[in-house]
């Protein structure tokens, strides 16, 4: 039973994992653009939750209210007036460029909140659990899970079901087609990064609830969500979920063997998929 519980409590984690990742995913399907700077804005819409939250005195979850307009308006901008400029035949400048995002984000976070852990205030949710026979079940990562479920089939049916999804597809599969079509690529891309950072600021509440957090943890999440994206297949949102339930049963099983196998655990298990499946286990597939 023991190893059953391992396995469940991982693919809760999974849930959390699966939201570091969907707006990575989702930015890399539509723009092919890497963003270095996401494990950062993860910390920031955190921070921002707990700004929020210390002003208004209210709870993380309402607090999401406020955060996630805000963090995809700062998408948006972003997108407009920065990394549009960067998008192109050559890889190594939008890399670059949200390298130094990163280290901006990372310093301006440091300056403002200190490098003091921080961790929001959940009441009663973070403790509660549910008993399903011998498992007893976290309340808040049932929430997690449920959260990451919803948010990705939200993604899916805005990707494959609304005019901006279909403006999405047509913009990733041929942009100079897609322009003449009257489509404003900036545009399209300015929208993809607000629901990018949207879906991100979803995930740096979650993470603050979770568990303490710095300006500096920023590239373990990164490397989090990369790993789920990687694992579950390029701009493939589902994909993506089952490469976060994957990467989170492999450290929670890794745990139960030695507590320092956690993190070594799962980074193994992302190699030697990698080595054997380069595309991730559910590429997505054009055409």
């Amino acid at each position: 039973m023991e190893w059953v519980n391992a396995i469940v409590q991982g693919t809760l984690l999974g849930g959390l994992y699966a939201l570091f990742a969907a707006g990575l995913s989702l930015i890399f399907g539509v723009m092919r653009l890497v963003n270095i700077a996401h494990g950062d804005f993860i910390v920031l819409g955190a921070y921002l939750g707990l700004s929020v939250t210390t002003i208004l005195g209210i709870h993380p979850l309402v607090a999401l209210v406020f955060v996630v307009p805000c963090m995809a308006m700062i998408g948006y901008i972003l997108q407009r007036g920065i990394l549009n400029q960067t998008l192109g035949g050559d890889l190594l400048s939008p890399l670059l460029v949200t390298f130094g995002l990163s280290v901006i984000l990372q310093n301006a976070l440091l300056e403002i909140y200190s490098a003091d852990p921080q961790k929001m205030n959940a009441g009663a949710l973070e403790t509660a659990s549910v008993s399903l026979g011998d498992l007893s079940l976290g309340v808040l990562p049932l929430l997690t899970f449920g959260i990451a479920v919803a948010v990705i089939a939200a993604l899916q049916w805005t990707f494959y079901r609304t005019a901006l999804g279909r403006a999405f597809r047509a913009t990733s599969d041929n942009q100079e087609i897609a322009q003449l079509m009257g489509l404003n690529r900036r545009h399209i891309f300015g929208m993809a990064m607000a629901l990018a950072l949207a879906v991100t600021a979803i995930a740096g509440i979650m993470l603050g609830i979770r568990t303490s957090f710095d300006p500096s943890v920023g590239g373990g999440r990164l490397i989090f969500g990369f790993e789920a994206v990687i694992i579950g297949g390029l701009g493939n949102l589902w994909g993506t979920l089952a490469g976060g339930v994957i990467l989170g049963v492999a450290q929670t099983i890794g745990a139960k063997i030695d507590p320092g196998w956690q993190l070594l655990a799962g980074h193994i298990v992302f190699l030697a998929i990698l080595a054997v499946r380069p595309n991730g286990l559910f590429p997505r597939v054009s055409g």
